[in-house]
C-alpha cells in the first residue's frame, strides 16, 4: 500500500525559499524528502545575505534537493510582478509539465513597517500589501488556472501568521496583509473545491528564522541592540507558549507536508496556527 504522505511524481513550487533558516527552505526540503520534485523561488539568490555565512541561497537549496535524488530548479522572480509570475509558471511547466503543489511563502522583509500607524510611511504599507497579498494572489491565480486545466486537482498552501488572527500594536501593515491572506484562503477554497484543489493557510507564531533579526531591527528602541531585543523576543515568546519553546522552520514544514499530501484531501479553507499553544483558533 502506498504511503499516504508519498509525493512521488508530484511537482511543487515554493516561493520565498532562499533563506538559510527560513520556512521556505524547510518546506522545500521536506516536500523533496517525501518524493516531490521542487522548484524554489526567491526575489534574490541570497535574500538575507550575511557576510559571516557561506550560505548560497536558492542555489544551495536546489543542490540539497538534487542530493536526495529529486529534480529541482531555482527561479528568481518578484511574486508581486504579474509578468514575472507568469514567466516563472511557464518555466516550471516547460520543464516539468505540471504543478501539483503551490506553497505561497514569499513575504516582504520586515523592518520599516514596524512603527505606530501615525508614523507608518505609505511606501512601507504598500510594500507589505504588494508582496504578501498581491504576490499570493498572482501566484495562486496563475497556478490554479493550470491545475484546473489539467484536471488532476492540487494543493495550494498559504503562509499567513498568528498576526493574521489577532492584531498587534506596531504591526498594522503586517497584520492587515496576513488577515487578508486568511480571507483570501477562505474565498479561494470554495471556488477551487469543485476542481479537487485544496486551499489552506498555515499561521506560524514567532519562528526562529532570519526574519526575527529584521523584526528586532525595526522594533529596537534608541540605544537598544537589535540582537539583544531578538534574544529577548524569543525568550518571552517561549516562556508564554504552553509548549515552552519558539517554533523552528521544520515545525511549519511538517504541517505543510501534511497539507500537501493525500492525508489532507478532505480539508480546505482552514487557517492552522502553529504556535505552541499561544494561538488556538
Amino acid at each position: 500500500m502506498r504511503d499516504m504522505q508519498d509525493l512521488s511524481g508530484k511537482v511543487a513550487l515554493v516561493t520565498g525559499a532562499g533563506g538559510e533558516r527560513g520556512i521556505g527552505r524547510a518546506i522545500s526540503v521536506r516536500l523533496a524528502q517525501q518524493g516531490a520534485d521542487v522548484i524554489v523561488n526567491d526575489i534574490e539568490e541570497v535574500p538575507y545575505a550575511d557576510p559571516s555565512s557561506s550560505w548560497g541561497g536558492i542555489r544551495e537549496v536546489v543542490h540539497e534537493i538534487e542530493a536526495m535524488g529529486r529534480q529541482a530548479e531555482g527561479i528568481l522572480a518578484d511574486v508581486s510582478n504579474a509578468a514575472q509570475v507568469d514567466s516563472m509558471v511557464h518555466q516550471v511547466l516547460d520543464r516539468f509539465g505540471h504543478i501539483d503543489i503551490l506553497v505561497n511563502n514569499a513575504a516582504s522583509r520586515p523592518g520599516p513597517d514596524r512603527v505606530p500607524v501615525v508614523d507608518l510611511e505609505e511606501e512601507a504599507w504598500d510594500t507589505l500589501q504588494r508582496v504578501n497579498l498581491k504576490g499570493t494572489f498572482l501566484c495562486s491565480k496563475a497556478v490554479a488556472r493550470e491545475m484546473i486545466s489539467r484536471g488532476q486537482g492540487g494543493k495550494i498552501i498559504i503562509i499567513s501568521s498568528t498576526a493574521g488572527k489577532q492584531g498587534l500594536a506596531r504591526y498594522a501593515a503586517y497584520c492587515t496583509s496576513k488577515f487578508g491572506l486568511i480571507g483570501f484562503t477562505q474565498s479561494l477554497a470554495p471556488e477551487l473545491g469543485p476542481f479537487r484543489i485544496n486551499v489552506n493557510a498555515i499561521c506560524p507564531g514567532l519562528t526562529d528564522t532570519e526574519r526575527v533579526v529584521c523584526i528586532a531591527s525595526g522594533l529596537a528602541a534608541e540605544g537598544e541592540s537589535p540582537e539583544d531585543l531578538r534574544v529577548r523576543m524569543l525568550q518571552q515568546y517561549a516562556s508564554a507558549a504552553p509548549l515552552g519553546r519558539v517554533a523552528v522552520n521544520t515545525d511549519i514544514a511538517d504541517v505543510a507536508a501534511f497539507l500537501a499530501s493525500p492525508k489532507s484531501d478532505y480539508l480546505t479553507g482552514l487557517s492552522i496556527p502553529v504556535a505552541g499553544g499561544r494561538q488556538m483558533n
